[in-house]
């Protein structure tokens, strides 16, 4: 029976060596802090000009309004009728392969690449002979960015309004989780069928300055497990490994010695 406790001795030696090399790797304060090279009361100018731009696949929705509601009703789809209290549901356009939308009476209009003003500042000249002083109303439907990786809560979230920066997307995703490479994020972004990939780093004030600071529709962050979590991992699966092992040898350990006896 000394064999067994020997045995038994040398797993618990192994467990607590383990307990130990984990331990040991946690994180530091440099890999888990943001914007470290700020100073004290330091004032930062938002340089990045940002402006959102239309893209192949949007779902935008344009209303058109005047004083005369039966001059502009024609630039207006509506699905359904008004009846019983319910309101007819609007219809909204998709932004097609060539960028374009067919808008009522004025037909296909490219709009992929431009901002919510610029096509605004477009359709006022396009109505100018049918309308007067329109007002127009424009907001992109399907506005939604992805979040993945060493989150507390990845996944896929609507955005209201026009822009979200990352820190913003980040949030909705319940921030990173203590093993999440603050310094190499990547932001994973498609500009009509092709994928552009760009990092940022989160412990440099730099970060804001990014040009993916302001993320675009259907943008993809995606957060990279740190060394601590790769080796943490890494252990979990040879400790699995090496208990179902033990258990291995202590079962036939035992049947063996209960034989000899």
């Amino acid at each position: 029976m000394s064999q067994v406790k020997r045995f038994f001795q040398d797993r618990y030696f192994y467990l607590f060596s383990l307990t130990i090399l984990i331990l040991s790797s946690c994180a530091s304060r440099k890999e888990v802090v943001y914007f470290q090279n700020t100073g004290e009361f330091e004032t930062l100018v938002d340089k990045n000009s940002f402006t959102p731009k239309f893209k192949v696949d949007d779902l935008v929705s344009i209303h058109v309004s005047t004083l005369d509601n039966e001059a502009s009703a024609p630039f207006n789809l509506f699905r359904g009728a008004s009846e019983g209290g319910i309101r007819a549901e609007q219809v909204d356009y998709l932004i097609d392969k060539e960028g374009e939308i067919d808008f009522p009476v004025i037909g296909k209009i490219k709009i992929a690449g431009l901002s919510s003003e610029e096509v605004r500042v477009l359709l006022r000249e396009k109505l100018s002979d049918y309308l007067k002083d329109p007002i127009i109303n424009i907001r992109l439907r399907n506005f939604s960015v992805t979040v993945l990786g060493e989150v507390n809560r990845p996944g896929t979230y609507p955005v209201e309004g026009e822009r979200i920066t990352v820190l913003e997307a980040l949030g909705l995703a319940g921030d990173l989780t203590i093993k999440g490479r603050r310094e190499n994020v990547m932001v994973i972004r498609d500009f009509d069928g092709t994928k552009v990939y760009t990092r940022i780093d989160l412990t440099n004030k730099e970060a804001l300055s990014s040009p993916v600071y302001y993320l675009t529709q259907n943008d993809v962050v995606y957060v990279e497990p740190n060394n601590s979590a790769i080796k943490t991992s890494t252990l979990d699966n040879r400790a699995s490994l090496y208990v179902s092992i033990a258990s291995l040898l202590i079962t036939s350990t035992v049947l063996i010695i209960t034989r000899s006896n």
